[in-house]
């Protein structure tokens, strides 16, 4: 078909954004002309963002909130929304950053089809439709039923929950994550039930030859930030409690002194065992998470939206060959649905009885190593972009083709 002019928009840099990077690799190999628009608001992702966009079958254009008097200003409006909200409410969009500069730079770039990710640009979205603009929205969060309580305050979650209902009513297509959120929000809002395009990545290499039987087996967990509110304390009191010996490899930006309070939690003998990592470029992500044997995929079933989604990490750990230790929210449950043999589902409500099945995990490194097989062939057959990507493709090629007379 006649190559086609895309836009993508998100909320922030490309190095936090992997779905939308892979969406717009796919889009831009199929042979269209694909630009991705988001927010320069993350200076730690500067360099990786240019890494990134070096060579990529598409362009990265941002609006600009770190440097200069514009994003001063920016900044400052943003502030104020934050302000008026808290004094005096409700909050708006635009307490999420500067929503009225990505419309306005949405609106001036030429596109047969837009494609929204993350709050503000579903928001910009919906007023692209009613100018009469073809869009299409991602939901890859279900943003108005996500974080802590705590976390919420100030959130625009009424503005939220509205966008929701616009892009399932009115938007050219929507896709999610699961099964599961893909159901949730159809019957929360009804429209059309949004297609499912899971979190999945391209295959890495196949794993490499099993660490020496002398090696300790090690346990890894990644995430943006390490922090509360995302069951490491609950696995900590579990892993205490075992009397296989293992590591523990944590991954992410640590929140304040969150290190210090987790480690706490442990005897003094586990506590030489864990490490802790900085982020890392995404290219380099796949070969380090395959270093390890366990993944932990600890999301909360408290928070609708972490019970209901598939995130990045459990699908990374199957790509990567490690045996799958997940809580059972509806979304892991899903995927080890497929495969039992590649892990085990456990809610560390009890720490006894969860310190007793990581034991047994750890026990037997023949029925490890099966497991870890298992997960490899689950992303094979069924979670990974190669599989992912054409059907991507398809759904877009099919909205820009005119219907038959």
């Amino acid at each position: 078909m006649k190559p086609a002019r895309l836009l993508l928009l998100t909320n922030g840099p490309l190095a936090r954004n992997p779905r939308v990077v892979k969406e717009a690799s796919a889009l831009g190999a199929a042979g269209h002309a694909v630009t991705v628009l988001g927010f320069r608001n993350h200076r730690a992702s500067v360099p990786l963002d240019a890494a990134l966009a070096a060579g990529a079958p598409f362009r990265h254009e941002q609006v600009e909130l770190l440097d200069g008097p514009a994003a001063f200003l920016r900044r400052a409006f943003s502030r104020l929304a934050r302000e008026l909200a808290a004094r005096a409410g409700p909050a708006t969009i635009h307490a999420l950053g500067p929503a009225f500069s990505l419309l306005r730079r949405a609106r001036s770039t030429p596109a047969d089809l837009t494609i929204v990710h993350n709050e503000i640009p579903h928001w910009t979205g919906l007023r692209l439709i009613a100018s009469g603009r073809r869009v299409a929205a991602d939901i890859e969060d279900w943003h108005s039923e996500d974080l802590l309580p705590a976390d919420r305050v100030g959130r625009p979650l009424d503005v939220l929950r509205r966008v929701e209902h616009g892009l399932l009513h009115r938007a050219a297509y929507v896709t999610t994550t699961s099964e599961a959120l893909a159901s949730a929000l159809h019957a929360r809002y009804g429209g059309r039930r949004p297609a499912v395009l899971t979190n999945s990545f391209p295959l890495p290499p196949p794993p490499a030859s099993p660490p020496a039987p002398s090696a300790l087996p090690a346990f890894f967990w990644f995430s943006q930030t390490t922090g509360p509110g995302r069951g490491l304390e609950a696995f900590a009191a579990a892993w205490a409690l075992t009397t296989r010996p293992s590591r523990l490899v944590l991954l992410g930006e640590i929140s304040g002194d969150f290190d210090r309070r987790l480690l706490a939690l442990l005897p003094p003998a586990l506590r030489a065992r864990v490490e802790f990592l900085p982020l890392v470029p995404p290219a380099d992500l796949p070969a380090l998470i395959a270093r390890h044997d366990i993944g932990l995929a600890l999301e909360q079933s408290a928070i609708l939206n972490r019970d209901l989604t598939i995130t990045n990490k459990i699908l990374q750990y199957l790509g990567a060959g490690l045996a799958v230790v997940a809580t059972p929210t509806a979304g892991q449950r899903e995927v080890l649905g497929r495969a039992p043999e590649c892990g085990l589902l456990h809610d560390f409500a009890a720490p006894a009885d969860a310190a007793l099945a990581l034991d047994t995990l750890l026990a037997d490194p023949a029925a490890l190593a099966a497991r870890r097989t298992a997960a490899r062939r689950l992303a094979e057959t069924h979670y990974c972009w190669e599989l992912e990507a054409p059907r991507l493709v398809k759904r877009v090629e099919a909205m820009l083709t005119p219907p038959r007379s």
